[in-house]
């Protein structure tokens, strides 16, 4: 289960307890429990603002030791003042990856050194009316920023700790009206509610006093009111059964309690929490009522709000997850009895992570409205538009041909692509789209929401800016590849990968000169699938970037913890995907992965082919000249097998080119391949660079290419992938080979 289904599911519980008038701090607190469930080694806070005083106290917090809640009591609202003073001055999300050296934390950081905190994220609580509220921060003890699921997970929660306050606020001043009713029995007293009296003893029943605040909440002048009957008030959305409850009161000379929708003299309607007590003369007689009227449309609102944020995105106002695929599974079933065909369209918006990090969350959450929008305006009349989280988006058709569908799709690629202007900067996007319909054969609605996601995929394959159709064909390799790209999310999520290594030996003497780190899937029914298998679907599907990221700190880690403890410095070499090479923020993925592994760079080396970097040859170079100045190796994988390589080779600042084993497997009978082997090893050694030749299977082979001055050498000959623990067994026996 994802964080997002995660907190969804959590939130309903806290929806549960805020419509169930639990204690304002009960709720908060129970919020702030549910995101520290959700991101791991987090400790959450909300403070209060008093508008009385200028300033904040802290009132939930559990987490925080007690002289820490004692600390967060009566601060100042302003600029430079920790996360949440700065927060709720400005009313923008404020940052703190680095509280010790944060000058805004001036004068705190004692008491936060005391409780270890390292960075704070902090949200400022505003209502609808821009009032500020409070603040809801997250803090951590170690330097950290949030990444974009993060912050998407803290506003919905501040969402709900804002909808609990001003909840908690109405639900108060309404508490305290009907005091003051009770107190009211036998008279008619100054009340801010609405007050009025009608006389029992005439059939019509007309009023014969309101007061003031009568006046104000109907519109209705003192003149215009007095003699008429309460009906005056009602309208055609008025509940008959409300009224209804009115009547029998009345008849019965009984207390009542209602809550009905009434109409200002303007035609503006205001929900109406009306209490009407009749009042007895010293004979017992009834002989007029008295009414309060209690404007309750702010609570009523607020209700409904709460109602449509667990179906709602909050950011886009558009259906939500949950309500797209209630809405899908609801579409299906009718299908079957209609005989009409459903269609979902999964969109995903290309390169919108560089927009946040670059322009800032504020104005990406603006152009997620702005795509909004235009999806909603040019969506067919009965389609859904719904926000799936994050940069998703999707639209369910029913019924529609083929050729209808594809044209939505290209009205809506038309659409995205068209500029947004957003605070005066011009910016541009595109979208992938994929499309799964049931006009091949009927579909379960999670069916026609796998294919659409995965077609997505295909249409970034493409190159973006296109839709993709997935027919949904029920063959075995379609449902073999929705299965096996959610097992492989599930393995990413269990980490069910474990590292292998291949040990790198000396042509000349067998002695180990390093190692290549190989990633393998244990997987807990099917025991161990081909990398063949799975990194192609990986690549595909863009899983590949997490699964390189996890195998190039676990690599750094084993050759960092073996080194030390043989007194050796021997290199690793990882594998490094196209997708990860060319991914935003891969060089501070690099450090960060060498500052807490504590690996030395000049014992990493990556692998790349050289398909990579003749793609993008100035981007590629540039990194590589980054990596370079890092002190880590480049190798090309797979030399050879690609196009243009020696035309670029002496731009690359590589150390490293490894001969593709296709050269290596016939070396001793193909004269062709072993012109090209020795081609290559005097070509590379002019260059100064050091040469790899992979499949080495054969003693005939290692003693072909030492002949031919080949550096290194890599292969079954000497070893096979062996786990981390029997690295040193297998370091002695390539040797023993050798010699």
């Amino acid at each position: 289960m994802t964080q997002k289904q995660h907190f969804t599911g959590f939130s309903q519980s806290i929806y549960e307890l805020i419509t169930q008038r639990a204690p304002l701090d009960v709720v908060l607190n129970a919020i702030t429990s549910v995101v520290e469930n959700e991101l791991p080694g987090a400790l959450v806070s909300v403070m209060l603002y008093s508008p009385e005083t200028g300033r904040l106290n802290m009132i939930a917090g559990s987490s925080f030791s007690e002289s820490y809640r004692a600390a967060m009591q009566d601060i100042r609202v302003g600029p430079g003042v920790g996360a949440c003073g700065t927060a709720a001055h400005s009313c923008e999300l404020i940052i703190c990856d680095d509280i010790a050296n944060d000058e805004r934390w001036r004068g705190f950081h004692e008491i936060t050194a005391h409780e270890r905190l390292a960075a704070c994220w902090s949200v400022p609580l505003v209502d609808t009316a821009g009032r500020i509220l409070g603040t809801f921060a997250t803090y951590y003890r170690e330097k950290r920023k949030p990444n974009d699921e993060e912050i998407k997970l803290i506003r919905r929660a501040a969402g709900l700790a804002v909808l609990a306050i001003t909840h908690q606020e109405e639900v108060t001043r309404r508490e305290t009206s009907e005091e003051q009713m009770r107190l009211l029995e036998r008279g008619i007293q100054s009340s801010s509610d609405g007050m009025v009296m009608v006389d029992a003893r005439d059939p019509d029943m007309p009023l014969v006093f309101v007061n003031e605040a009568f006046t104000r909440i109907t519109g209705y002048s003192q003149e215009e009111a007095l003699g008429q009957n309460c009906r005056f008030l009602q309208g055609k959305d008025t509940d008959p059964l409300a009224v209804a409850t009115l009547r029998r009161a009345i008849q019965k000379k009984q207390r009542a309690e209602v809550t009905l929708l009434n109409y200002r003299k303007d035609g503006d309607y205001f929900w109406n929490h009306m209490v009407i007590e009749p009042v007895l003369n010293d004979r017992g007689e009834c002989t007029h009522f008295v009414g309060v009227q209690h404007d309750v449309t702010r609570e009523r609102e607020n209700e409904r709000l709460l109602g449509q944020y667990s179906t709602h995105d909050l950011l886009t106002g558009l259906p939500n997850r949950v309500m797209f695929e209630a809405h899908l599974a609801e579409a299906c079933r009718q299908s079957r009895q209609a005989d009409q065909k459903v269609s979902v369209m999964h969109a995903d918006l290309d390169d919108f992570k560089p927009i946040n990090n670059s322009l800032g969350y504020g104005l990406g959450d603006q152009l997620l409205v702005a795509v909004a929008n235009r999806l909603r305006d040019i969506a067919p009349e009965h389609a859904m538009v719904a926000h799936l989280g994050g940069d998703e988006f999707a639209v369910l058709l029913e019924g529609g041909t083929e050729e209808q569908v594809t044209e939505c799709a290209d009205a809506m690629l038309s659409e995205v692509c068209r500029p947004f202007d957003l605070e005066g900067q011009l910016l541009h996007i595109s979208a992938s789209i994929g499309i799964a319909s049931q006009h091949t054969r009927p579909m379960r609605p999670e069916e026609l929401m796998s294919y659409a996601d995965a077609a997505v995929q295909d249409a970034k394959a493409q190159g973006r800016n296109t839709w993709h159709w997935f027919e949904g064909v029920a063959t075995s390799t379609s449902n073999e590849y929705v299965a096996l790209r959610r097992e492989l999310m599930e393995a990413i999520e269990h980490e069910q990968f474990v590292l292998y290594y291949q040990p790198i030996v000396a042509a000349d003497s067998g002695i180990m000169r390093g190692m290549e780190a190989l990633v393998r899937w244990q997987h807990p029914e099917r025991g161990f699938v081909s990398p063949g298998e799975f990194i192609p679907l990986a690549e595909q599907t863009g899983q590949i970037v997490a699964i390189g990221q996890w195998v190039l700190h676990q690599a750094c880690s084993d050759l960092a913890n073996w080194n030390a403890k043989m007194n050796r410095r021997l290199p690793v070499s990882v594998n490094i995907s196209p997708f990860q090479f060319r991914r935003y923020g891969f060089l501070e993925e690099l450090r960060k992965t060498l500052d807490e592994t504590g690996l030395d760079p000049e014992l990493l080396e990556l692998e790349v082919t050289e398909n990579v970097l003749m793609s993008g040859v100035g981007q590629g170079i540039d990194t590589l000249q980054k990596i370079r100045q890092m002190g880590i190796k480049v190798s090309i994988d797979d030399f050879g097998t690609g196009y243009s390589s020696l035309r670029y080779l002496r731009q690359l600042p590589i150390n490293k080119v490894k001969l593709d084993k296709s050269f290596v497997m016939d070396i001793t009978e193909n004269t062709a391949n072993a012109a090209i082997v020795q081609g290559v090893i005097t070509m590379a050694h002019h260059l100064g660079l050091v040469v790899v030749g992979e499949g080495v299977e054969t003693t005939e082979q290692a003693a072909d290419l030492k002949q031919r001055n080949c550096d290194l050498l890599q292969g079954f000959l000497f070893s096979r992938p062996v786990p981390f623990d029997q690295l040193t067994a297998t370091a002695e026996a390539a040797q023993s080979i050798a010699d």
